[in-house]
């Protein structure tokens, strides 16, 4: 096959079926409000990689989240804000081809968030204890 060269550099790949940030997708939704009245919003985060054997983990994933907070409590092993526009994502464990980590979060308006870094990592490492 030839490439098509899309105006940028190409990153580096670790291998050619896992493309890191490009494959995690993040679903928001509306949730059920708070008895307060306080929205609720869904986070679906999906990594959507279809890896050459479908078998590629990215880890390490930071979300780009403002000053992310929630009235009701998220789990901080799914989410946590580490710095203004830094939250980590499945306490930095990798998130498996297929995988969706899901958490609502309860605020009065919902939060841009994007993926700013997620790393391929070997699957064989990413599920040993």
């Amino acid at each position: 096959g030839t490439d098509v060269d899309l105006g940028g550099v190409r990153p580096h790949r670790v291998d050619e079926g896992c493309a890191g940030k490009e494959d995690i997708a993040i679903y928001q939704g509306r949730g059920t409000k708070l008895p307060s009245g306080v929205p609720a919003y869904t986070v679906d985060v999906m990594n959507r990689c279809s890896g050459g054997n479908g078998d590629c983990a990215i880890a390490g994933i930071h979300v780009r989240c403002g000053w992310f907070s929630s009235v009701s409590l998220v789990d901080p092993r799914k989410f946590r804000r580490l710095a203004r526009d830094d939250c980590l994502l499945n306490d930095g464990q990798p998130l498996l081809a297929g995988e969706t980590i899901s958490f609502e979060y309860s605020n009065s308006f919902p939060y841009q968030l994007s993926v700013a870094v997620a790393t391929c990592v070997d699957p064989a490492a990413a599920t040993s204890p």
